[in-house]
């Protein structure tokens, strides 16, 4: 087991700079007593306070000798573990999946896998600008669970074949790389793996994991051993295709073979390069799997940082795990910020959160800013967890645009005429610098350990007065984040511990993990 507790640099509060959203019809506020307060269709959002924060370092290792990095991409809260100590600290496990391995220099032969921690959460509500507190959540280690496809053999993080895929018994079409050597570079028989590049968590009560992929993009079901049970495959309009045939390659390629050139680069149509299923969810009540395309897809302006805003929404029942069924479909919105060049830009989804059959927390944010990123580039002007609802929404299960290069925008990213989509509600902040600077952190200025890094990824909620039957979904909740930090350090392992590397940005980037506390409402 390892433990690890953040020790950042104090950094002096800087402001923050403000996005300009085009959102949907909803109302904002700000008071003393909280940091924002958002209605959304008539519910209302309250953001209290920055509750805490912890961190991990970059070098830290799993038990298989890897590097511990990536696994702010997905992370959950176990619910039967949570719990409110005598001293008034809070205690429980969550789960958390890294992507695909360590890839800013070329994708890699790593293994998908799962990571359980223990985490403790130390509330300091005195912490202040002029009395910043130290770090205040605990993460220690505990155990991890590797992954596998069909037949057992390793899933793995290269990048998938532009031509071909695997056929299995009971399976779609999967994602597959043919793989040199032992796939890092060195010498070995070779081999073929079904690819993965994990990004969204749910935890089945039977102990198994739900788990959504960016190269499918798909759900995968793994069993608590980490075998693969089944794989839910979208409409065909998601799957992408080049030259008139289904082509998983994400144009991402090994380290050992760096000028591999895919043509097209991007596909033609379905989901864009590295723009999957980021978003996943299980409803309230257990029975509906909830997930939401990173931005839109290629056919419907994917391709392009200011057209990418009509992001595919999918519902499956659940109900029977052996048969998920297909419920509807909805567009969501995503929200559009202006950048520092003034040019209009789409904030991409990366985590999505259930609290009822139709609102969602959904996390939006830009990339390319923050720490890791150069002393220019420190300043993140959309940081968010949002509020979307689907009702009154269009459902377009069933139609034409679900049907290969199905679209519901045009190529330059308009929606199509009589398509409503879901209620677009802007929420919480990340960047707001008055409630960051109590815990020494900042968003802006000067690239130092204060500095919020710049992939968040992930939603937990966690009751603040946890009980027999508590909500995790409604009343005051603990919302907790984490960052990936994609791996990046300076003393990095792979293969089980036999690869070592160095990532050649010079960083070493921790993960981040921040905990807002914040007032959600009773929903149905």
């Amino acid at each position: 087991m390892h433990f690890f507790k953040g020790s950042w640099l104090l950094a002096a509060a800087t402001t923050g700079a403000l996005a300009s959203p085009l959102q949907s019809p909803y109302s904002r506020q700000s008071n003393s007593s909280f940091v924002n307060q958002t209605t959304c269709n008539g519910n209302t959002y309250t953001y209290n306070a920055l509750a805490g924060y912890g961190s991990v370092p970059s070098n830290a290792r799993d038990k298989f000798g890897d590097t511990l990095g990536g696994y702010g991409s997905s992370v959950a809260i176990d619910p039967n573990t949570w719990a409110k100590s005598s001293n008034g600290s809070y205690t429980g496990t969550i789960w958390a999946i890294p992507d695909r391995g360590w890839n800013t220099e070329g994708t890699l032969n790593y293994q998908s896998r799962i990571h359980k921690f223990a985490i403790t959460l130390h509330p300091q509500p005195s912490a202040s600008l002029k009395r910043p507190a130290s770090p205040n959540l605990d993460i220690r280690y505990v155990d991890s669970i590797l992954f596998s496809g069909p037949g057992n053999v390793p899933g793995t993080g290269l990048d998938a074949d532009a031509v071909g895929y695997q056929t299995s018994a009971g399976f779609p079409p999967l994602p597959l790389a043919n793989y040199d050597g032992d796939g890092f570079g060195g010498s070995g028989p070779g081999g073929s793996r079904v690819s993965l590049d994990t990004e969204g968590l749910v935890l089945a009560s039977d102990g198994s994991f739900w788990v959504s992929d960016e190269y499918g993009p798909y759900i995968y079901h793994f069993g608590p051993a980490g075998a693969m049970i089944s794989a839910i495959a979208p409409p065909e309009a998601f799957i992408p295709h080049r030259n008139g045939s289904i082509s998983f390659s994400a144009d991402s390629p090994p380290i050992y073979d760096p000028n591999e050139v895919i043509v097209p680069a991007d596909p033609s149509a379905g989901r864009a390069n590295n723009k999957g299923f980021e978003g996943l969810s299980l409803s309230p009540d257990g029975k509906t799997l909830n997930v939401l395309i990173q931005s839109a897809l290629d056919q419907e302006g994917g391709a392009s940082g200011s057209t990418r805003r009509y992001a595919r929404f999918l519902q499956y029942d659940i109900s029977d795990a052996s048969s998920p069924v297909y419920l509807s479909e909805h567009v969501v919105p995503l929200p559009l910020y202006t950048s520092g060049k003034g040019n209009t830009k789409v904030a991409a989804q990366s985590e999505i959160h259930a609290l009822s059959s139709s609102q969602f927390l959904v996390l939006a944010r830009d990339s390319g800013k923050g720490y890791g990123q150069g002393e220019s580039d420190t300043q993140s002007l959309y940081r968010h967890i949002d509020v979307f609802d689907i009702a009154g929404a269009t459902d377009v299960k069933g139609t034409l645009a679900d049907t290969v290069n199905g679209s519901i925008a045009s190529s330059a990213g308009v929606l199509a005429d009589g398509i409503t989509p879901a209620t677009y509600c802007s929420f919480l902040d990340f960047n707001v610098n008055s409630q960051l600077g109590r815990f020494g952190l900042h968003n802006g200025g000067k690239e130092d350990s204060g500095l919020l890094n710049e992939k968040w990824e992930s939603i937990a909620l966690a009751p603040v007065n946890p009980s027999p039957g508590a909500s995790f979904t409604s009343g005051e909740v603990f919302i907790f984040s984490f960052s990936d930090n994609d791996f990046i350090t300076q003393d990095g392992h792979m293969d089980f511990g036999s690869y070592p590397y160095k990532d050649s940005s010079g960083y070493n980037v921790s993960t981040q993990a921040l905990v807002f506390q914040a007032m959600l409402p009773q929903l149905l």
